[in-house]
């Protein structure tokens, strides 16, 4: 038995829906439809609301003998903006047909991020495996039996393998970290010590670049919540930008500040601050540092083994304890990267 739509049955559809009748006319509208297109909708031809020449293909559709139609369209109303998938049945041997609306924003979104992330990847990947294939016939050809050459291209061998693996490694840990950052850390973590261990563990590649890395002295609180060993790999991860791209500067420079109430997370706070004398960075490029595999200079970034990785993983954790990552550079400046955590 065919059971007519109601308000209250269209109002059950967990999504944007419309009743549309004989020429074309919406007859009824549920609340998320009156929010994505406005008010008023019923009487109104489906025309005024949707100006879509596919979704007007759909509704014919839909009166053929399949019964159904199906519209993907890409929106910019008040309400609705982003994919839709569009949904239309028949509704009996009449004119009505019910039309319900799928966003696929998201989705699309997430898809387009893993072509993108595929294709990134493949790319980083392909280049150091290119020129390794490139000197093992070299090796085995022409420099067979030279001592110097064979030295030479095994030397970048071994620079080109190790880039690889430090691909896959912060691969791995920016998986590791992306299937945790829902779960908030619980436990009380001392900041000084983990400072005091990234300083040493720093210690050998700042002297080899002729960077000081020093701790500024303070009386500030130093206990948050959260996991001593991803905090370690942000301090780590931002040491090691600094050394890297700040040496023209001489020095790095950590900083510990207490916020009695920061803003945005309406809680008493710990600022960590790790700050370099370098060259700095144009403000153009300060929004995307985050982005996998966003460099500011990709030649100079993968000759001093630089993966892409290491800020995108340090803002996912930093958005598992729930904090916030501040980036301040300007040219001739140097770089200001903060870490603003809740507090212990």
């Amino acid at each position: 038995m065919h059971v007519p739509l109601t308000e209250n049955l269209l109002d059950a559809i967990p999504a944007a829906g419309l009743c549309v009748g004989e020429d074309d006319r919406i007859l009824l509208a549920n609340a998320a439809a009156a929010q994505m297109f406005g008010a008023g909708l019923a009487g109104r031809p489906a025309s005024d609301v949707i100006r879509h020449p596919d979704f007007h293909d759909a509704l014919g559709l839909a009166l053929g003998p399949a019964g159904r139609g199906l519209a993907r369209l890409q929106l910019a109303a008040p309400g609705a903006k982003g994919l839709y998938d569009v949904h239309i049945t028949r509704q009996g041997s009449g004119p009505l047909r019910l039309v319900y609306f799928i966003d696929r924003t998201e989705l699309d979104q997430a898809d387009a991020i893993r072509r993108d992330f595929v294709a990134n990847v493949s790319h980083e990947l392909r280049t150091p495996l290119t020129a390794l294939v490139g000197f093992i016939e070299t090796l085995r050809g022409a420099a067979r039996n030279d001592p110097e050459a064979r030295e030479r291209f095994l030397t970048i061998m071994e620079r080109e393998a190790g880039r690889m693996i430090r691909l896959v490694n912060d691969l791995l840990s920016l998986s590791r970290v992306e299937a945790e950052e829902h779960r908030r850390p619980s436990q009380t973590v001392d900041l000084l010590p983990v400072l005091r261990s990234v300083l040493l563990t720093e210690r050998d590649r700042a002297g080899a670049a002729g960077v000081e890395m020093s701790l500024a002295p303070g009386g500030a609180p130093s206990l948050v919540v959260g996991d001593a060993d991803q905090l370690t790999q942000v301090f780590l991860n931002l040491a090691e930008n600094a050394i890297k791209y700040g040496a023209a500067g001489g020095r790095v420079l950590f900083r510990i500040e207490e916020i009695p109430r920061e803003p945005k997370l309406r809680a008493r706070a710990l600022a960590v601050t790790v700050e370099d004398f370098g060259e700095g960075i144009d403000p153009l490029h300060l929004p995307r540092l985050t982005e996998r595999f966003y460099r500011v200079d990709s030649h100079r970034s993968r000759e001093k083994g630089g993966t892409g990785l290491g800020l995108a993983i340090v803002k996912h954790i930093v958005n598992r304890h729930r904090g916030r990552l501040k980036i301040e550079s300007e040219p001739g400046r140097g770089c200001r990267f903060t870490v603003i955590l809740p507090a212990a």
